[in-house]
C-alpha cells in the first residue's frame, strides 16, 4: 500500500473457481472490520482431477489481475487445486501468485497445513464433498505434510455448484456422521474441507459437541491471510483467539 493509499480500507484478493458460491460470501462475513474482499475467478465446473489440473494453469493470471485492482495480499481459495500435484505445489503457488499480484500470497491447501500446526493438530479426521479419488489426494497430502489421517469421508459430490447448494447444517449433520464420541476422544482435530463448502457457520457447534478444534477450508484461508498483514479475525473456532500469532 502506497503513502497516498494508507486510510484506504485493506483489499483482501481471493482466486476462486468459476463455480465457487461460498468463499467469498463467508470471507466478507467473517474478514475483520474495514477490509474488502476482492475476487478473481478461474474456470471450473466440475471437481474432478482433470478439471482442477486444467483450472490451476490461470492461478497466476488471476493474481496478475488482483494486482491491478491494488489489494494488500491475495488468497488462492481452493483446497483440492492447491494440493493436486502434492507438497510443494502449494508452495509453488503462493510464490507466483505473490511475484504476480506483487504482495504476499496464500494457497488454502497450505494455510489448511498451519493453522493445523498452530492448533498443535496431528491426528485429523477429515470430512469433505468429494469424490473418492480427490479424497485419496487430500490423504495424501495431509500425510506427507506430517498429519496423520485417522478418517477421511466425502459427499462423492462432483459438480461444484452442487456442492455450494450445502448449507452449514450438512456440514454440521456430515461431521458427527464420520466422527463419533469415541474417535473425537482419539484425534487433535476435524478438518472440514473445500473452499465451497459453507461450513464455517457450523464450527462452533461442533467443536462444543465433538470437544476438539474444527478448522474449515475458507476459516484457515482467511486466518492465514489475515495473519500475513497482521490483522485480527473474529470468526468460530479454536483457531481464531490469537489470529495474529506467526507460526
Amino acid at each position: 500500500m502506497s503513502d497516498d493509499d494508507s486510510d484506504r480500507p485493506l483489499r483482501l484478493g481471493l482466486i476462486v473457481p468459476s463455480s465457487n458460491t461460498t468463499a467469498e460470501p463467508e470471507f466478507r462475513e467473517f474478514a475483520p472490520e474495514g477490509t474488502t474482499v476482492h475476487a478473481a475467478r478461474m474456470a471450473l465446473e466440475s471437481v474432478t482431477v482433470e478439471a482442477l489440473d486444467a483450472m490451476s494453469h490461470n492461478a497466476v493470471r488471476g493474481g496478475e489481475l488482483l494486482g491491478h485492482a491494488d489489494v494488500d495480499a491475495v488468497a488462492y481459495a481452493c483446497t483440492t487445486g492447491s494440493l493436486l500435484h502434492g507438497p510443494g505445489f502449494d508452495a509453488e503457488l503462493e510464490a507466483e501468485i505473490g511475484e504476480a499480484a506483487g504482495v504476499p500470497a496464500v494457497a488454502t491447501a497450505r494455510s489448511v497445513c498451519r493453522a493445523l500446526e498452530a492448533l498443535g493438530a496431528e491426528r485429523i479426521a477429515v470430512v469433505t464433498p468429494y469424490t473418492a479419488d480427490l479424497d485419496a489426494k487430500e490423504r495424501e497430502f495431509l500425510e506427507a505434510a506430517g498429519f496423520e489421517v485417522v478418517a477421511i469421508e466425502g459427499r462423492r459430490i462432483e459438480a461444484n455448484t452442487e456442492i455450494g447448494m450445502l448449507e452449514p447444517e450438512d456440514a454440521h449433520e456430515q461431521v458427527l456422521e464420520v466422527v463419533d464420541a469415541d474417535l473425537a476422544a482419539s484425534i487433535d482435530a476435524v478438518f472440514l474441507s473445500c473452499t465451497n463448502y459453507r461450513s464455517l457457520e457450523a464450527v462452533g457447534d461442533l467443536e462444543a459437541e465433538l470437544g476438539v478444534p474444527v478448522v474449515t477450508s475458507n476459516g484457515a484461508t482467511l486466518w492465514d491471510l489475515c495473519r500475513r498483514l497482521d490483522i485480527a479475525v473474529e470468526a468460530p473456532g479454536a483457531l481464531f483467539p490469537e489470529p495474529s500469532r506467526h507460526v
